[in-house]
């Protein structure tokens, strides 16, 4: 039939493992000369036809550039930017109204830090849509590692012991979980208390929580404000990159929200952490804090303000509210809501006191009437 089949996935690693296993399943009809092998280009072919497969890197989307396919096979999806589908792959199909196939692992806290998509839900929405499809254009499976027939059961189980329920639900069972069960903070919340606007604001604070290595590890960075007894997360400019390069971003948050000062976590890196930000701007005002308690005692106070529906993100910041809807304590905290704690545990530490109207106008949960009986 001729048919060209392009495969792509994130990295060349994972590539060479699609080579090393397709390689020897082809071994025999390539040593007979039935299929011709290009190690270089990673391409098994039909002798004198089109019919062929093609391996190729998709973790820039430009790679996938100048091929076309009858059957595109994108491979670990939702580390992938939507440009690897929605302006490189799709159109690529255009031509001879070919498939395409998304294999992906549905999103933990550590692999939406690293994917390339712009949304870190892309792939997961994807899914969704085509569950809920009934043209018959989409196709949907859903898999568990207990599907595998090569995955030993007694490994799943011994390794199912080691892992968090929220790991084992997302790594294991494949589950799509968009919050994780007992996490101080949900999207129902910061989502229906988002702003496109705020008031003049008291005080504007960067909060930065460097990284813990020189290596280029992500420091989280994000500016928030208060004006009077209101909250409001305006950025998040967490980036990876060396210390000089997180310095520059927070110096830079200082400048374009015109903060007070930078608040930094001093536990990594010392006095160090000041130093390196006065290097880029020696006026920038810094104040280094301690992580002398746990992270959820840190942690609850802020959550405290978001039950209240006094704080409000100007915007949408996607990796930073993974970060929140996910977190559970106990668990080790990731660097954009660890900025963000320090960012508002200062804000509140200077908050004035709340007047009686105040108290009337925060939002308080409605709690189900309970009858007690006493016994005498």
């Amino acid at each position: 039939m001729g048919k060209r089949v392009l495969y792509a996935t994130p990295t060349s690693d994972q590539i060479q493992r699609f080579w090393t296993e397709i390689t020897r399943a082809f071994a025999h009809a390539v040593k007979r000369g039935v299929l011709k092998k290009n190690e270089t280009e990673h391409v098994i072919e039909v002798v004198h036809k089109e019919q062929r497969i093609r391996a190729k890197t998709a973790w820039n989307a430009d790679t996938l550039r100048g091929d076309y396919a009858d059957l595109l096979i994108l491979d670990e999806f939702q580390l992938m930017n939507e440009d690897a589908w929605e302006i490189v792959g799709a159109p690529m199909l255009l031509d001879n109204n070919g498939d395409a196939v998304f294999i992906y692992t549905p999103p933990s806290l550590h692999s939406r830090s690293v994917t390339k998509a712009n949304d870190p839900r892309y792939c997961a929405k994807m899914f969704l849509k085509a569950t809920a499809d009934t043209t018959g254009r989409w196709q949907a499976f859903h898999f568990t590692s207990y599907s595998n027939p090569s995955l030993s059961r007694k490994a799943l189980a011994d390794i199912s012991h080691d892992m968090t329920d929220l790991a084992f639900r997302q790594e294991i069972m494949a589950e799509d979980i968009d919050a994780a069960p007992g996490a101080l903070w949900t999207r129902e919340n910061i989502e229906v208390n988002r702003r496109t606007s705020y008031p003049d604001l008291d005080l504007v604070i960067v909060g930065v929580d460097p990284s813990a290595t020189s290596t280029g590890d992500e420091a989280g960075i994000v500016v928030a404000g208060r004006a009077k007894n209101e909250y409001f997360t305006l950025a998040d400019n967490s980036i990876q990159g060396s210390p000089n390069d997180w310095a520059k971003a927070a110096v830079t948050a200082y400048h374009v929200h015109k903060a007070n000062f930078i608040v930094a976590e001093q536990n990594n890196g010392g006095e160090m952490v000041a130093s390196v930000i006065h290097e880029v701007d020696k006026d920038v005002p810094v104040e280094l804090v301690h992580a002398s308690r746990g992270k959820a005692t840190r942690a609850e106070p802020v959550a405290a303000i978001y039950e209240q529906s006094r704080a409000h993100h100007i915007g949408v910041f996607g990796l930073l509210e993974d970060e929140m809807a996910l977190w559970t304590p106990g668990d080790a905290s990731p660097n954009r809501m660890d900025a963000l704690v320090w960012a508002y545990t200062k804000l509140i530490e200077t908050e004035p006191p709340l007047t009686s109207a105040d108290l009337r106008a925060i939002e308080i949960p409605e709690m189900e009437a309970v009858s007690i009986t006493e016994n005498y």
